[in-house]
């Protein structure tokens, strides 16, 4: 069963810019994305760093990029879809949507701050309401149902490629368009600013003794998934096979995850065993990373369950230094890097590093990109309130 669920095209945005080239001339070439923010004025916050796509690389298809605006979520969805489709050769058909997203909140400042409005002037507000988001793509592109938004924080994109490989394997739908989205603005950066969970530093630095925080990137990602049948039947070419996934909630704290790791060592054991797949034949890990001392702790020791004596042997890297934290649309993202990964042979590093954390004691892909062909890795992401998912991919 690990192959009837193949990956047939995507469509993606970072800072680097759109599509496979801008990763591997930024994520996968140790390029940090991190720059000072314009999009609003960050005065008022301890943070003044954000890895945001200014137009300084490949452009998105038919989205304009002004220096300063955040351009609209449901814009950049739509050229990542159109870009995914195209990818796989196919319109579609009445595949379900399903996206990672908690909305588009670029306009919630001026909104809120007009005494007395209750009516918006800019037609985007209505795009706050995350599910109008999927039904505004599927409307567009002629896809079918259950059109849904996963708003889950750091896990919605990766829950939503879950439930996509889920409709298939349970032959409820051949074609899912499935993905996440979230993109640098005032209101989510202010209230990240305020927990004090963001880095004061132009650097994200995960696994290292002095790092801080996270810091919040701009992250779109589409990926059309379907059966094999439906793949072979067409002759489309498999990207890679989504082989496995694995949901876990270990409730241990509102926003802090669990010091053991419990939480998404679970959730990696469940995707291991969904794909059928041995901790052995796992050759790379895409590691949730966020740069954040509790984080970065547990999901070291959670990859200590997971993998035992052999552990210390698995190459792991936080794409998140370059990238930066994309919220709910970090799993889709990630999905997308570590099929390259695959694809290409290539393992992107973890960059930033200034001091060893005797904590974090795994192989972390320092520094510079590592030739490694491996045939199956392991995307883990992690959320507020203990929720978990990974996924397994693998080779096609």
């Amino acid at each position: 069963m690990a192959h009837d669920v193949a990956i047939t095209g995507y469509g993606v945005l970072t800072a680097f810019g759109f599509g496979r080239q801008a990763l591997l001339d930024g994520v996968f070439a140790g390029r940090p994305g991190f720059t000072p923010v314009t999009r609003f004025d960050p005065t008022p916050y301890r943070a003044r760093y954000a890895a945001t796509f200014e137009g300084d690389g490949p452009g998105i298809p038919g989205v304009p990029v002004r220096p300063g605006v955040t351009p609209g979520q449901a814009e950049v969805l739509l050229a990542c879809a159109t870009e995914a489709l195209r990818m796989a050769g196919t319109d579609g058909g009445d595949a379900p949507v399903l996206l990672g997203t908690n909305g588009d909140h670029s306009t919630a400042p001026d909104f809120w701050s007009v005494p007395g409005s209750r009516v918006a002037a800019d037609p985007r507000t209505l795009d706050s309401v995350p599910a109008r988001l999927p039904e505004l793509i599927a409307r567009e592109l002629g896809l079918g149902e259950p059109r849904t938004a996963f708003v889950n924080a750091c896990v919605a994109g990766t829950n939503a490629l879950a439930r996509g490989a889920t409709l298939i394997r349970r032959g409820l739908a051949d074609t899912v368009v499935c993905g996440g989205a979230y993109l640098v603005c005032e209101d989510v950066f202010a209230k990240f600013d305020s927990g004090r969970a963001l880095s004061t530093e132009d650097a994200v630095r995960p696994f290292d003794a002095r790092r801080q925080g996270l810091l919040h990137g701009d992250g779109v990602a589409v990926l059309v998934l379907e059966s094999a049948r439906r793949a072979r039947s067409r002759g489309a070419e498999v990207l890679g096979w989504l082989a496995g996934w694995g949901m876990a909630s270990d409730a241990h704290h509102v926003i802090q995850p669990h010091p053991k790791g419990d939480g998404l060592a679970k959730a990696a054991q469940a995707a291991l065993r969904t794909a059928n797949v041995e901790p052995g034949r796992i050759g790379y890990v895409n590691a949730h990373g966020t740069g954040t001392p509790l984080n970065d702790v547990a999901e070291t020791a959670a990859l200590h369950q997971v993998f035992g004596a052999d552990a210390p042997r698995v190459p792991v890297s936080s794409t998140k230094s370059s990238t930066g934290h994309m919220l709910e649309a970090t799993g889709a993202v990630e999905a997308v890097i570590t099929l390259l990964a695959l694809r290409e042979g290539l393992l992107p590093p973890t960059i930033n590093g200034r001091e060893p954390d005797p904590a974090c004691d795994l192989d972390y892909v320092r520094d510079v990109g590592r030739r490694v062909p491996i045939t199956h890795a392991l995307s883990l992401n992690a959320a507020f309130g203990g929720v978990d998912a990974a996924l397994v991919l693998e080779r096609a």
